[in-house]
């Protein structure tokens, strides 16, 4: 486990927390691999009935380091962030967000796979895959829609604009707004409810809410597809050259 991963469990309470702060807790491919590897202990510990996932900082999640990305691609099925992404979609054990900043790309899709979801009142999100020449992934094209409707989620991918906690919560993307200072205390006493439940009827619950998994995976694997592609594409070669040179992208020469 890397220093960028921070693991506490208290009581049948384990908290992971993305502990990169200087850059928003954007995402390294080492994060993506730490991160399933907890995850994959905690669906096989008994002593684990609840997982917290939130972010060191003034930040949740600013998505992928998009230069690690560009050095580190996800080229094969096992790569890390493949592994993320199954052991977090796939976790028997409630899993709770506290999103206490900025939640971006990644940091935002994951959220539709969390149980519960409470977020600073400052906390803003976005989908900004649009703006970078690529697509949304982790099965959020499937999700989004099923959770706000085709409407707002058309509005919220294509345009790509950020949006504040009380809209989250309009949307039904988040289960409550906090103070900043009272969001964990909020969390923690939802994670140990959870915890003093009958854990088997917990996961069974759980599972049967999460009913249709086997569509969430086979959007994913269109999604990664698509991805794929799209690393692949002028415009995402202009839209990370731009980002790199801190400029604007230029998207006026694609058709």
């Amino acid at each position: 486990m890397t220093s960028n991963i921070r693991t506490e469990k208290n009581g049948g309470v384990l908290t992971l927390t993305f502990n990169r702060p200087d850059k928003k807790n954007a995402l390294l491919t080492a994060m993506y691999a730490d991160t399933a590897a907890a995850l994959r202990d905690a669906a096989s510990d008994s002593d684990v009935r609840v997982v917290v996932v939130t972010g060191s900082g003034d930040s949740f999640c600013a998505g992928n380091d998009l230069k690690d990305f560009l050095e580190n691609p996800p080229t094969t099925p096992d790569a890390p962030v493949f592994q993320f992404m199954e052991s977090f979609a796939g976790c028997p054990k409630p899993i709770i967000a506290a999103v206490n900043g900025i939640a971006v790309g990644v940091g935002t899709t994951m959220l539709l796979h969390c149980d519960l979801v409470y977020a600073a009142a400052a906390a803003k999100f976005q989908f900004p895959f649009v703006n970078i020449a690529l697509v949304p992934e982790y099965a959020s094209t499937f999700l989004l829609p099923r959770l706000v409707g085709n409407a707002r989620a058309a509005e919220l991918m294509l345009l790509g604009e950020v949006f504040d906690a009380e809209r989250a919560l309009s949307l039904g993307i988040v289960n409550g707004v906090s103070a900043p200072d009272t969001l964990m205390a909020t969390v923690m006493e939802k994670a140990e409810a959870l915890a003093a439940k009958p854990p088997a009827s917990l996961r069974k619950t759980k599972a049967l809410l999460r009913a249709g998994a086997d569509k969430v995976a086979a959007q994913i694997q269109l999604e990664n597809k698509a991805l794929g592609e799209s690393l692949n594409s002028a415009e995402f070669k202009e839209a990370a050259t731009a980002f790199l040179e801190k400029r604007a992208p230029d998207f006026s020469k694609f058709k």
